[in-house]
């Protein structure tokens, strides 16, 4: 079964307006067609589902996808398995994925979106589109029951990567931080989207959108540049060995 997959690094880019960089990207995934948008909310912690859903919902809107957001659902399990298309916000991903496992989403987008359902995602939306939560940037202000996600591609990404050190920052790098998690979890591999750019895959290949080319960071300080439109397959990047064992996890 095909699938159909959007990664993005951010919900912004530069000065632009929200989404507003990524109207191309959100096309790839969707085609135009006229699809029902359900969008999960859960990584929202300073502010209401209602306001998220009041600031996602006039961007798809205007593309021409109606979209409603799953929790003014009564059942959200059964909203997932009816949805023609599924949108995942970005925020806090520890509080998105607790929020998922307790609402028993996990295992139910991970079968739609591998049966086929468009999912797109950015920021937390895409980090738990990976096997596990180990790569993103935020801070654990929750516990979920693991760090195991949807698994919808087979390796880590790291969304809003940025190089180097701001001036007067004495911490690590994101290259640094990157380092520690490739030598603590060798051979295992990273795909990093800078701001604005974003991963779209069918399941086996996957191509780079926007403007900005991703990295492929490989461990031992090496890393490779994947260009923009460039098109590769998914196996060329290493993931957690025995994912397919995993339970619950559907090939």
């Amino acid at each position: 079964m095909t699938q159909r997959i959007l990664l993005m690094s951010s919900s912004r880019k530069d000065q632009l307006g929200y989404l507003e960089h990524a109207e191309a990207q959100i096309h790839t995934l969707l085609e135009h067609e006229p699809r029902r948008v359900l969008f999960v909310p859960y990584a929202a912690v300073t502010f209401s589902f209602d306001t998220y859903e009041g600031l996602v919902k006039p961007v798809f809107e205007r593309l021409g996808y109606a979209l409603e957001s799953i929790h003014r659902s009564a059942d959200p399990r059964a909203a997932i398995e009816s949805a023609e298309a599924i949108a995942v916000g970005g925020g806090n991903t520890f509080a998105l994925l607790k929020r998922m496992y307790d609402a028993g989403l996990v295992d139910a987008i991970r079968a739609r979106v591998k049966a086929g359902t468009p999912y797109v995602g950015w920021s937390a939306g895409s980090n738990v589109a990976c096997p596990t939560i180990r790569t993103t940037n935020d801070m654990p202000i929750v516990q979920p029951p693991t760090l195991r996600a949807l698994g919808l591609v087979p390796f880590q990404v790291n969304p809003h990567f940025i190089s180097g050190k701001p001036v007067g920052h004495n911490g690590e790098s994101r290259e640094e931080r990157l380092a520690e998690f490739l030598d603590i979890n060798s051979p295992e591999q990273v795909f990093a989207l800078p701001e604005g750019s974003a991963l779209y895959t069918d399941g086996t290949e996957g191509t780079v959108l926007g403007d900005r080319h991703a990295l492929h960071f490989l461990g031992d300080g090496r890393i490779e540049t994947l260009r923009e439109n460039e098109r590769f397959p998914l196996s060329r990047i290493t993931g957690p060995a025995g994912m397919n064992e995993w339970p619950g996890f559907i090939r």
